[in-house]
């Protein structure tokens, strides 16, 4: 005889507040700043947002973080935890799907929360791209007589497996000058969305928006992300020369630059705001992922976003807000593109206080960044849905749908 086992519907997840660090420049502001301690200020930031929560009662922590080969080894998620002065009782794991890692730990936690392994989770990355370390190979044999080279571990590949297609190794802008040329995006296009992205960040900050969500990194003077240049025009741009191709369209101008940053989300379960001592405000509705050729990784967001939509039981239609991480200007006019055929109200929703092009890209925090601004777009807005979505390295996209519920 079998013993009954009682079933429970699966219930649903909140994001209850979000925090991160300015995103810093490339051997900027933050970068004397330990990937750690980046971490743990983004962490320490979101719990100083509920200060009724016991930080013990947090059932897990999931952290995002692409390269892991420095101050950020050894699950810097649980460094983070343990820096950040939580109970050494909280657990933690790192997570990595590249640019994606954040927005997938997120994923994680609230499936968490969703089949009732924990009422309280928290997800989060971090990125120090300016301290990721050179790395060498360990040689075959002792004392090899050839010299050895160091490899940057700051972004792209390296150490490339010789059985991987060479298609599939190019660098990242050239996977993007491919798709400009599939999709016959002007370098003129690409500019009016770099500028836009500068204009739009800017007036965010000036207005207020940014400041509930980002908290100050200890030993700095950063106020707030040091890549936005408020002042920048299409005539500068346009002086830009291409950065991978000698008669490209992709400059520095039209693509995210290099940043060091950290970012993360407080997710429950509807019966945990009395524990967290806030009321929620998005529900997780949907969440999409996809996998294209390694190359076309830019255009990955559009069907991870149409999976999310799916699975929340809305279209595009219904949705008010837009969060794209702006990896490089050329994925992202291509996927707005094909949201717009799809049902899209507006390309004007999208990125409507900034995106990554001038805010900055620190690979593991970003996907924390588009939720938690998505979240607080949506309250600001009373619009009731929205969708994060990002672009992942070898071939990958990530998105999740949320429902204002403020």
């Amino acid at each position: 005889m079998g013993q009954e086992v009682e079933t429970t519907r699966m219930g649903s997840s909140f994001v209850y507040a979000s925090a991160r660090t300015p995103f810093g420049r490339f051997n900027g502001a933050l970068a004397d700043t330990r990937t750690d301690d980046l971490a743990a200020t983004a962490l320490k930031g979101l719990l100083d947002r509920s200060p009724g929560l016991d930080p013990g009662l947090v059932g897990d922590v999931f952290w995002g973080n692409a390269n892991g080969a420095g101050e950020d080894n050894r699950n810097v998620g649980r460094m983070a935890v343990l820096l950040a002065g939580m109970p050494v009782s909280v657990p933690a794991t790192t997570v990595n799907r590249l640019c994606g890692s954040s927005l997938d730990a997120a994923m994680m936690a609230a499936r968490m929360i969703e089949v009732g392994d924990a009422e309280i989770a928290i997800a989060g990355g971090v990125e120090s791209m300016t301290r990721a370390p050179w790395v060498l190979p360990k040689p075959s044999r002792r004392f090899p007589a050839g010299d050895v080279t160091a490899v940057s571990t700051t972004l792209g590949w390296r150490l490339v497996n010789e059985r991987m297609p060479a298609e599939w190794t190019v660098s990242l802008g050239e996977c993007n000058e491919q798709l400009q040329e599939k999709f016959s995006i002007s370098r003129e296009r690409q500019d009016e969305f770099g500028a836009r992205s500068h204009r739009l960040a800017a007036e965010a900050w000036k207005k207020g928006f940014y400041d509930d969500l980002v908290v100050p990194v200890p030993g700095t003077d950063l106020g707030q992300d040091e890549s936005i240049r408020a002042g920048t025009s299409l005539e500068a741009l346009a002086k830009l020369k291409p950065a991978f191709r000698p008669d490209g369209t992709i400059t520095a101008g039209n693509c995210s630059p290099l940043n060091d940053g950290a970012s993360a989300v407080l997710l429950g379960s509807a019966s945990a705001a009395a524990t967290i001592g806030r009321d929620p405000v998005a529900r997780i509705a949907g969440r999409g992922w996809a996998a294209l050729e390694p190359q076309q990784f830019g255009y990955a967001p559009v069907e991870a976003a149409n999976g999310a939509l799916e699975r929340a039981g809305i279209t595009w239609d219904d949705i008010g807000a837009v969060e794209l991480n702006e990896a490089f200007a050329v994925q992202s006019i291509a996927c707005v593109d094909a949201w717009l055929k799809l049902g899209l109200r507006d390309a004007e929703v999208v990125n409507a206080k900034g995106g990554a092009i001038a805010i900055g890209h620190p690979l593991g925090a970003s996907g924390g960044r588009i939720l938690g601004t998505l979240a607080a777009r949506l309250v600001e807005s009373g619009e009731r849905w929205g969708v994060a979505a990002i672009c992942i390295g070898v071939g990958q996209g990530l998105a999740v749908v949320l429902e204002n519920v403020a």
